[in-house]
């Protein structure tokens, strides 16, 4: 459940600060199976791990999508018990892709819910620069607005503990757009040519049943070529 690098280390309250819940929610989706239990340690205080927060994640993504929490039991049981919380966050970015895209405007408070975190002027500044927040009205930090792309806020909050420079994950932003445009055109053009003599309502229907499963195919294909990239690139340099 937990990654081997990061051992479960945060407390009840710390993890549902770090998911942006109340300590009574956690505690609720535990007590409906949602929710591995804590690893117990000194003084019978259980401590909970990256994995916790990637299931609360989810489970969170889930409810958004208007799934019950009948449902949200069904499908995590389908899971594999050994996921990772990179697994997760995948899976999470999976359903998450089910959902029209959703900008809100929020106070600076609710921004900070969301995120899990508080953030520094810095922080949404870097937040701004990745696109996932766009600051309105509002001088002071009580009075200000943002206007927050609810997809790309959770990504651009990880990315901020990210050591990599602000250029980098720009770059790394261009590049990712320009390629998924590129697969996207190829696929839809693939899809038409496979429906052009079809009724309008089968179109519709493969089209909802298509999304979700390109975007997982995608996300899966990725993560293995940048995992092959990666490890040649390693290998390389202690070869060196």
């Amino acid at each position: 459940m937990t990654s081997e690098a990061e051992e479960p280390t945060l407390t009840i309250d710390e993890l549902a600060a770090r998911a942006g819940l109340t300590v009574r929610t956690v505690r609720f989706y535990s007590s409906k199976g949602l929710l591995p239990p804590p690893v117990i340690g000194p003084r019978r205080v259980g401590h909970y791990g990256p994995g916790h927060v990637a299931r609360l994640a989810l489970i969170e993504e889930l409810q958004r999508q208007g799934m019950t929490l009948a449902a949200i039991e069904r499908y995590l049981g389908q899971l594999p018990p050994d996921l990772t919380p990179h697994d997760l966050a995948i899976h999470r970015a999976v359903v998450a892709s089910w959902a029209p895209d959703l900008v809100e405007t929020v106070s600076r408070r609710e921004l900070e819910r969301r995120a899990g975190r508080p953030l520094a002027p810095e922080d949404i500044e870097r937040l701004a620069a990745m696109s996932a927040v766009v600051p309105g009205d509002g001088d002071g930090d009580e009075e200000a607005t943002f206007r927050v792309d609810s997809g790309l806020l959770r990504l651009g909050v990880q990315l901020l503990d990210v050591p990599l420079s602000q250029d980098a994950i720009l770059a790394a932003r261009k590049v990712l757009i320009e390629h998924s445009r590129a697969a996207a055109h190829e696929l839809a053009q693939l899809f038409r040519d496979e429906v052009a003599e079809r009724d309008a309502r089968d179109v519709k229907s493969l089209s909802a049943h298509m999304h979700p499963l390109v975007v997982q195919a995608l996300l899966t294909t990725f993560q293995r070529s940048l995992r092959e990239e990666l490890s040649e690139w390693l290998s390389g340099s202690r070869a060196g």
